[in-house]
């Protein structure tokens, strides 16, 4: 475990210890085994899973965190960091940080949107310490990973123990993975362990924006991520559109990929489909923009994406 780790790991027991945000914590794991992992989620009154603990910090001292006798350390946990390519997916183990995703070279030849979108997640001693899997259990509507994963139609892995003490996984799309703001489909005795990405086809477009104060040091305003196939005559296929910060959960605008597929795209095409997209969008008010705001960011993001894709 690296250096930073321990030192969150320490800070967050030291607090527990002396009656500080997580003071409901009785004890503190730290296995090296997926089972003796799963074994604590599954004791009673289940466990906090502390991976990197970019999220997990501000929310235990904002008393965001439910109480859970066990802080759950998972950080040393045997294959959970692993990147390969698994048949026709590229497998992203839950504690693959932000970093690894940026610079790994199998995740920029099978799915660079997540390259793409890794170089706007924070700062680099974030994106050092921040897991996809925490990213995503942390269910934002603004999760800087989620729009490009539901544009590659990423599958997420579940593991728990069954009956027999044996570890037994099912797979969840990813889009049906989020269930509101800070609730994920996640059952309280189960583990995400893994993300699995389909292999980019030949032909592969891709495009990501983000809106914000700053480019990366903030939380988005919006998020947009494209991905589609397109053939010899430039038509689309396989059209993925998917937005975050608009709406309780990141989602796909489906009116506005219905538009697009199988169709070469122009300016006309764009302003609808960006108008689609925009109809999707169910945003709030809140201190980083109005909803009215967020809907035109929508419109006028969507609409530059799919014409820079049609000049190229």
């Amino acid at each position: 475990m690296s250096a930073p780790a321990v030192s969150r790991a320490m800070a967050l027991a030291a607090g527990a210890a002396q009656g500080g945000p997580l003071s409901g914590v009785q004890r503190y794991l730290a296995p090296t085994g997926l089972a003796a992992a799963l074994g604590a989620l599954a004791h009673p009154g289940g466990a906090t899973v502390l991976a990197g603990g970019t999220d997990l910090m501000p929310q235990s001292h904002a008393r965001r965190v439910p109480p859970r006798p066990t802080l759950l350390n998972i950080r040393r946990v045997e294959g959970l960091d692993r990147v390969a390519v698994d048949g026709d997916a590229l497998l992203l183990g839950t504690l693959v940080t932000i970093t690894t995703l940026l610079e790994h070279p199998l995740v920029r030849a099978h799915a660079p949107l997540l390259a793409v979108a890794a170089d706007r997640f924070a700062s680099a001693q974030v994106r050092n310490a921040a897991t996809l899997g925490g990213n995503l259990c942390n269910a934002s509507p603004a999760s800087d990973t989620a729009t490009p994963l539901l544009a590659l139609d990423a599958e997420v892995e579940l593991a728990a123990l069954d009956d027999d003490g044996e570890v037994r996984t099912r797979r969840m799309r990813l889009d049906a993975f989020f269930d509101g703001p800070g609730r994920t489909r996640r059952a309280p005795h189960e583990l995400l362990t893994a993300v699995r990405v389909p292999l980019a086809p030949a032909g592969q477009v891709v495009r990501f924006e983000k809106a914000g104060t700053r480019p990366a040091l903030d939380i988005s305003t919006i998020s947009l991520a494209l991905a589609a196939r397109r053939d010899g005559r430039g038509a689309l296929h396989g059209v993925r559109l998917a937005l975050g910060a608009v709406a309780p959960v990141p989602l796909r605008a489906r009116a506005a990929e219905s538009l697009l597929e199988g169709r070469v795209p122009d300016a006309a095409l764009a302003a609808a489909a960006a108008q689609a997209a925009a109809d999707a969008a169910s945003p709030i008010d809140d201190v980083r923009a109005s909803g009215w705001y967020r809907r035109e960011l929508v419109r006028n993001l969507t609409q530059r994406m799919i014409d820079d894709v049609a000049r190229r």
